[in-house]
């Protein structure tokens, strides 16, 4: 059975185009018009992934996200035609896994749903490492949850990739192409904001110490993590 998939935007134009490109690569797909009509398809569909516009009539975007996402997890690829860092941050904190500017390829739009249904289904873990520890950072690989202080941290499945993709090989230097590979699944290096966003999200969560920019190389996690 092919994966569902409810697409949200009220541009009609924008969501048939949607529909077909995402129909033509095997999807199941269901077009909402505005915020309102987006959540109750959500909960009655039960789609395996929402792609999401961050404008919205009735209610926007941010608002659609944080209601689906409080009835269960589900993957959501947010589209907005604004590219500022806040826009991007705030749609990432409200459990947005990924993100695509207006306009975009039909493209890279199925190789992003493609990326992200993949992360779902196969989490990345590395066998006999249950729990890393990075400063007052706990890591469970396997139940994929994060703490600090002891306290639950709430992660997007992509931020938590992420974040144990760079745990799991501490001290080592990560280019965003690499990154872009391994967390993401895109082979053609576009994408390199996508890297940067998340790993600001993750920081507003656990602090900025939490991951180290390389300046003009890339991210890592340093050598005081333990395993």
């Amino acid at each position: 059975m092919a994966p569902g998939i409810v697409v949200i935007e009220d541009e009609e134009a924008i969501a048939s185009a949607i529909a077909v490109r995402l129909r033509s690569a095997g999807y199941d797909v269901v077009v909402a018009y505005d915020g309102p009509s987006g959540v109750d398809t959500v909960l009655s569909e039960r789609p395996a992934l929402v792609v999401l516009d961050l404008m919205l009539p009735g209610l926007d975007g941010l608002e659609v996200c944080r209601r689906i996402q409080s009835d269960r997890r589900v993957p959501v690829l947010m589209l907005t035609a604004r590219d500022t860092e806040t826009d991007l941050l705030v749609g990432l904190g409200v459990g947005a896994d990924d993100y695509m500017t207006k306009p975009f390829s039909p493209r890279e739009l199925v190789a992003r749903v493609q990326a992200i249904l993949r992360r779902a289904e196969d989490a990345t873990a590395v066998p006999g490492v249950k729990l890393l520890e990075v400063g007052d950072i706990e890591i469970e690989i396997d139940a994929r949850r994060v703490r600090r202080h002891g306290d639950e941290v709430y992660l997007t499945a992509t931020e938590f990739d992420l974040l144990s993709c760079l745990a799991q090989r501490r001290g080592t230097v990560m280019s965003r192409e690499q990154l872009l590979a391994d967390v993401w699944g895109y082979r053609d290096g576009s994408g390199a904001r996508t890297v940067d966003s998340h790993v600001r999200a993750i920081r507003r969560k656990l602090g900025n110490e939490i991951i180290r920019t390389v300046h003009s190389v890339g991210y890592a996690v340093e050598d005081s993590v333990r395993a």
